[in-house]
């Protein structure tokens, strides 16, 4: 009988969801990074993922998935690396249940990591960012929506996930008007609002419906928007609609159309909006003033 199919799915019931008690999305991670190496274990080896052992996920077989990776994937060392921790978690896990492949499990996890190069992230300047904002056309309702976006992101450097997942309940607006929200980690953060920001939401709660569990930024079929529709939000062809958006700037923007989905909204063309730092590195409090 396999020993490697009952590890696995305790892995993802007892680590994942007893101990660590992880997320829907990080679970799915876990799943995702799975499903490749199974596969590839099973191109390799002939074997059908519900028999493997241990002893077939051996560091040949595990260092050779890893290169699959890079060199017919076409992914990068980074993502090469995300799927060696996952799989690293999970040969840890066994370790300790597994004891009789001890050996084979040490080899796996003497796999070392691939170096990679990290890529400095300047920031926007005030004027790039309130070009930025800028761009939208606000005589439509969507052009409103899409303006309070990138000025509300870039206020307060919430993530994409976090700004497409704001409910109109999340909003207070009074003497201390703020912005509450769930973030990376399942961290509760509320952040103040400024007194622009104020005044642009306010005028936008009334363009929506009265209902409090709905979307701080809806489609125009009501639902929440998605990662993607961010994404093209604030490439160049959205921006050469834009009224505000300089020629040297939408320039300077192109590489712009991955950014977002890397993780904050802020994120580019590799130049960073933070609500905490200046261009020149200094404490700001916030960018737009």
């Amino acid at each position: 009988m396999s020993d490697f199919a009952p590890l696995l799915q305790r892995f993802f019931t007892d680590k994942l969801d007893r101990h660590l008690n992880a997320s829907v999305h990080t679970k799915a991670a876990y799943a995702d990074t799975f499903r490749l190496p199974l596969g590839y274990a099973e191109r390799a080896t002939g074997i059908a993922p519900s028999a493997l052992t241990l002893a077939d996920l051996d560091a040949d077989l595990i260092g050779g998935f890893l290169q699959h990776l890079e060199t017919e994937r076409g992914n990068s060392p980074a993502t090469r690396n995300t799927r060696r921790a996952a799989l690293r978690s999970f040969f840890t896990y066994a370790s300790y249940r597994a004891p009789d492949a001890i050996a084979t499990i040490s080899q796996v996890l003497a796999i070392p990591a691939k170096r990679t190069k990290t890529t400095l992230v300047s920031f926007l300047t005030a004027p790039e960012a309130e070009a930025l904002i800028a761009a939208p056309d606000t005589t439509t309702w969507l052009g409103r929506r899409d303006r309070l976006l990138l000025h509300l992101g870039i206020q307060t450097g919430l993530r994409v996930s976090e700004l497409t997942s704001l409910r109109i309940d999340n909003i207070t607006i009074g003497p201390h008007s703020q912005l509450e929200c769930v973030g990376k980690g399942r961290k509760q953060r509320v952040i103040p609002l400024q007194k622009n920001t104020v005044k642009l939401v306010t005028a936008w709660l009334t363009e929506l419906p009265p209902q409090p569990q709905g979307p701080l930024f809806p489609t125009s079929t009501g639902t929440a928007l998605t990662r993607a529709a961010v994404g093209k939000l604030v490439t160049p062809p959205h921006h050469d609609r834009g009224r505000a958006m300089p020629l040297a700037d939408r320039e300077e923007h192109h590489p712009a159309h991955a950014a977002p989905l890397r993780g904050r909204l802020g994120y580019v063309a590799g130049r960073a909006v933070s609500p905490g730092r200046r261009a020149d590195g200094a404490d700001s409090g916030h960018i737009i003033r």
